[in-house]
């Protein structure tokens, strides 16, 4: 049984076809380092060329008032919290499952996010790719963000 597994196993990860969803898998994945890579640097450039012009974000969880709610940030208000923030933006992601169909992508991730080194909230996001001229660029960013039942971003998480 262990031998037909691994068959399966070796067919299906050397086919073409997987081998090609695998690299792009990987490029997707790449921009979401990139948007986090670049965040950490506070390099409001490389934010802005990985974003299409009208990128939407949305925020979901609790208000501080406690209510449940979705919040929608501007482009430019997210490229000028990151480019204002007095310390340094560190999300965490990780085990990123990619859902790939010709130009449109999602990735879906659990996150983990810290403000100068300290845990400020945890969650999922997803994000919308579509590919253009440019190549991969995120059209859209939802997560959601909670402070209790988070877990401790594993050794790989980037």
């Amino acid at each position: 049984m262990r031998f037909a597994a691994l068959v399966v196993l070796l067919v299906g990860v050397t086919h073409p076809g997987a081998l090609a969803a695998q690299a792009a898998d990987a490029e997707i994945v790449a921009v979401v380092r990139a948007l986090f890579d670049a965040m950490r640097a506070k390099d409001t450039a490389a934010v802005r060329a990985l974003m299409h012009p009208t990128a939407r974000l949305v925020a979901t969880g609790p208000t501080q008032q406690g209510t449940r709610s979705a919040r929608e940030v501007s482009l430019e208000q997210f490229i000028g919290t990151v480019a204002s923030a007095p310390g340094r933006l560190d999300e965490k992601f990780w085990d990123p499952e990619v859902r790939l169909d010709a130009d449109l992508a999602t990735v879906w991730t659990p996150y983990a996010f810290y403000y100068d080194g300290n845990f400020s909230h945890c969650g999922v996001d997803a994000f919308q790719l579509a590919r253009d001229e440019s190549g991969w660029r995120i059209v859209q960013i939802a997560d959601t963000r909670r402070t209790t039942g988070c877990p401790t971003p594993p050794p790989h998480a980037q």
